[in-house]
């Protein structure tokens, strides 16, 4: 671990913010933190300000979305440059969980890693492979490197992101069945539990998907209507919990993972509207990960969203997904049907960039004597 002594009970710690698609947070070198885990979180716990609602003495951003971290290392592995460990770091509680995937923060590692020298530039564009350790993803990232140098300026335009920045393109590969080892972890594209029919389904992150209308809602309900829906909240997450169990994922009480969505007919010319849960709120936009997961979802006949859109299930197709804050294009490529069904890859065009560098200052006391 490389930290800094800067005072008497301050350590300084080498990070980067940047931004990831519709999320952000601090991203470190692993060799600059340390490999005990539950020393590792207290730093993240620090940085970031946790616990407190506002954060306010760290540099979190008392948001699930701004509450994030990646921790970065080069790879021995054959088929990756790079593999990152994904932290969602609480902001009221004491936790670091890292369960969870996140392809917003993906689309920050790979000009993260480029530019600290882990991937060499190739060209105009630059390939970096990239291994998720949470869920044991591979991810073909394609960042552009005009010049010999990463671009973040661009025409590119993401619904959640004020402007416009260069376009990353993200190919998520061997994501079926990625915690559970199956596209249907129950085995049916249905589940009866509670009185409602639900879809439990695993690519790139394990889901439980809700019909809007079983639950008395249009679907285009706004985060802050559907956040401020105490029991429509205590209702999913009662069925999230059974759900866990019947997915092989075990007790979920205060884990992050499965995570919920509640499904529609779309309204602005999508495929499907959205709303994702993080699993306790409604994200502002949506998860990059969830969006794979919906989307194969709505290719899945039998699903909860069969019937709810006229898709033609084919090869490989971009399928819409409007959001709370707009939509999220999804390029899914499949092989087969129904119960045969297997998802390739789900590909997302991010933006990413890189907001400071530095160092980032935590209490001595949390590092323990003799950690300086």
């Amino acid at each position: 671990m490389k930290n800094t002594i800067i005072s008497n009970d301050q350590h300084a710690v080498p990070c980067v913010m940047m931004r990831g698609g519709t999320s952000k947070g601090p991203i470190f070198l692993a060799s600059d933190l340390p490999e005990d885990v539950t020393l590792r979180d207290r730093i993240l716990l620090a940085a970031m300000g946790s616990p407190d609602k506002r954060q306010i003495d760290g540099i979190g951003g008392a948001d699930t979305l701004t509450s994030k971290s990646c921790i970065v290392s080069p790879s021995d592995r054959p088929d990756a440059d790079v593999e990152f460990l994904f932290a969602q770091v609480a902001i009221d509680r004491a936790e670091v969980d890292t369960n969870p995937n996140c392809g917003n923060m993906t689309a920050a590692v790979a000009p993260f890693a480029i530019e600290a020298g882990l991937v060499p530039i190739t060209g105009d564009e630059t390939l970096v492979r990239i291994y998720n350790r949470n869920v044991g993803a591979l991810v073909d990232a394609v960042v552009p490197t005009p010049g010999g140098t990463v671009t973040y300026s661009g025409d590119a335009a993401i619904d959640g992101v004020p402007g416009t920045a260069a376009p990353l393109i993200l190919r998520f590969k061997e994501i079926m069945g990625s915690k559970t080892g199956r596209l249907l972890p129950t085995g049916k594209p249905i589940n009866y539990i509670d009185g409602l029919e639900v879809t439990c389904i695993d690519v790139a992150v394990p889901m439980v998907m809700f019909r809007a209308r079983d639950l008395g809602l249009t679907g285009h309900e706004t985060k802050a209507e559907l956040d401020a829906n105490t029991a429509l909240l205590a209702r999913m997450e009662a069925v999230r919990r059974k759900a866990s169990e019947l997915m092989g994922l075990g007790d979920c009480t205060g884990k992050v993972v499965p995570k919920m969505a509640i499904l529609s007919e779309p309204a602005q010319g999508g495929h499907i509207t959205s709303r994702y849960f993080v699993p306790h709120n409604c994200h502002a936009t949506h998860a990059v990960t969830g969006a794979i997961c919906v989307a194969s979802c709505a290719s899945l006949s039998g699903s909860i969203a069969d019937g709810m859109i006229d898709l033609a299930v084919v090869p490989q197709q971009w399928i819409k997904i409007e959001h709370p804050s707009g939509s999220i294009d999804v390029e899914l490529t499949i092989e087969g049907s129904g119960p045969n069904l297997s998802i390739v890859s789900g590909g997302v065009i991010r933006t990413a960039r890189r907001l400071f560098e530095g160092r980032v200052l935590v209490p001595s006391q949390i590092l323990g004597e003799g950690t300086a």
